[in-house]
């Protein structure tokens, strides 16, 4: 089950999330959010000796993977990390030619490995949001073609996780759109308490599924990641 890919993780989730569900990552930077969620998706898909996407609009998949191995991460063959730091490029040097469709062009990569993979295909990442909507900020409706792009990824039956910046403190709640498109919203944060920082994960939404809603501390140790108890302010 997903809730049995992290240690802990059945604190937070007592029924399992069942697919297809579209759930934000979101929180500051420094909050673990890249490492959580291929954290999460790596061990499910050895688990389940089933397949993963995971696209990264930030990173090389070189420096994806380097940052994952320092933290004890284990990679997986089952998991396919695709960047699109070459179109970014051809962006930049085409200024006169119409922008490169991304959202389009992620369309045709899921719609290739569903093909390709069938129903082993299971679990999908898109890091980040914020770059993705840099990348189209000329693009008009994109609220609109968001809504198609979580329907596609619902039609084709997959855990989906959006990685999200989102700021702490009074803006915290404000998720604008996004919040209300899609099926959950987990929380990675950072805690500011008696001088010291401790790391937190907390679910704020999600459907069809009984879960916590208390702040749980994280930590990273040589295995990679693991959900500690509540935190308590």
């Amino acid at each position: 089950m997903l809730r049995d890919t992290i240690p802990g993780l059945e604190r937070i989730f007592h029924t399992d999330i069942d697919t297809p569900k579209v759930v934000l990552i979101s929180g500051p930077p420094g909050s673990m959010k890249t490492s959580f969620c291929y954290n999460m998706m790596t061990r499910y898909v050895e688990n389940e000796n089933t397949f993963g996407l995971y696209t990264t609009l930030e990173e090389t998949v070189e420096s994806h993977l380097q940052n994952m191995k320092s933290l004890g991460i284990n990679l997986s063959l089952n998991m396919q990390i695709s960047d699109i730091t070459d179109l970014r490029e051809i962006d930049m040097i085409v200024e006169e030619e119409e922008e490169t469709d991304y959202i389009e062009f992620m369309e045709k990569m899921l719609r290739h490995f569903k093909k390709e993979k069938g129903d082993a295909f299971k679990v999908f990442a898109l890091d980040s949001l914020g770059a993705l909507y840099s990348l189209m900020e000329h693009e008009e409706n994109m609220r609109k073609k968001m809504f198609y792009f979580f329907k596609l990824l619902r039609d084709l039956d997959l855990y989906s996780f959006v990685v999200m910046e989102r700021s702490m403190g009074a803006e915290a709640n404000l998720l604008g759109n996004e919040g209300f498109l899609v099926d959950g919203v987990m929380m990675l944060g950072i805690d500011r308490n008696r001088g010291k920082l401790t790391r937190y994960i907390q679910v704020e939404k999600m459907r069809a599924c009984k879960h916590n809603m208390e702040k749980h501390a994280i930590e990273i140790g040589k295995d990679g990641m693991k959900v500690l108890g509540p935190i308590f302010e």
